[in-house]
């Protein structure tokens, strides 16, 4: 079958054929794939990724049910994963799909039974690569208390930062989003955000991950505000400490998903999208065949040309 791997000593993708996956598990006829940053960032950085990419997954089961994955596979006896932290398991990088197991970027996925998450009937499999990065937004912004007076202040309008947004957009008073590209621009007011940020906001949530976006959000926190670092910082940023202290804000930071009690944030994200179809269309901008894999990594990277979510679709 066909698959999708990173050349490593290239800091390109290759498209190889290689056998289907076999043993134990469930077996998922992939429908869509989303090209995440940091898939785009793990292949230029030329990390060693002897595996399929992929982690924002969807498809068909054998009888026909559409599902989307949730693409770990922890050990699920260490005390992280014990506590519903799996995201964190001290096996790593290990047990996501995509990096340190074999990810969606396939025609076909065999994942544990604990991958699966159940679609609304609404949610098409083609359009539920998304419930990866809603579930990414969902586990921060469950930190932050927000309730129908809360004005949220969203820097970086992505595609995490859109599902941000739409995750938001329902159950507070305002959202504001600071975009860059027209795209985003479009894709943040179909979403029910305003553009532009102004003024001081409860809640801000930093998803474009540099230096200047920080020192942004910081910008915009009222006294006393929560500020959610919801990107990921590869190069590592400078902090606007003393601006951090004088306002007294509470930094909150966040990474992957995970579940409490029965509720799992893939689940909660699976249940938004069913709720809200508007999610997919104004994220997904792009769809390309497995074949054209190559092409829909270059549109990733350009936002300026209009992509948000670029998804393969085997």
């Amino acid at each position: 079958m066909k698959a999708v791997r990173s050349c490593a000593h290239a800091k390109r993708i290759e498209l190889v054929d290689i056998p289907p996956p076999v043993g134990a598990g469930v077996r998922v006829k992939v429908r869509s794939a989303g090209i995440c940053a940091s898939d785009l960032h793990m292949v230029n950085a030329g990390f060693d990724l002897p595996r399929t990419l992929g982690h924002e997954v969807a498809g068909v089961l054998p009888d026909g049910r559409a599902v989307a994955l949730e693409p770990l596979s922890p050990c699920g006896h260490c005390d992280r994963c014990v506590e519903g932290d799996y995201g964190m398991c001290r096996q790593g990088a290990a047990v996501v799909h995509g990096v340190g197991l074999d990810g969606g970027m396939a025609e076909e996925i065999l994942v544990p039974e604990r991958c699966i998450v159940p679609l609304p009937g609404s949610v098409r499999a083609e359009d539920a690569c998304l419930v990866e990065p809603l579930a990414v937004a969902a586990h921060g912004i469950r930190r932050l208390s927000l309730d129908s007076r809360s004005r949220v202040a969203i820097i970086g309008a992505g595609p995490l930062g859109l599902c941000a947004a739409a995750l938001c957009a329902p159950v507070v008073a305002e959202v504001a989003v600071a975009a860059r590209h027209d795209a985003q621009k479009v894709a943040a007011e179909k979403l029910g955000a305003r553009l532009g940020p102004q003024g001081e906001y409860d809640v801000v949530i930093e998803c474009a991950g540099n230096s200047g976006s920080l020192a942004e959000a910081v910008g915009l926190c009222g006294p006393r505000a929560r500020l959610l670092l919801l990107a990921t910082y590869w190069e590592g940023v400078q902090l606007p400490a003393f601006e951090v202290s004088m306002k007294n804000l509470t930094i909150e930071a966040s990474f992957m998903y995970s579940q409490r009690g029965l509720s799992r944030d893939v689940d909660v994200a699976a249940q938004l999208l069913g709720r809200h179809p508007q999610i997919a269309a104004a994220l997904i901008s792009h769809r390309l065949p497995l074949d054209a894999a190559e092409e829909a990594f270059a549109l990733a990277a350009d936002r300026a040309a209009g992509a948000i979510k670029v998804v393969l679709e085997p």
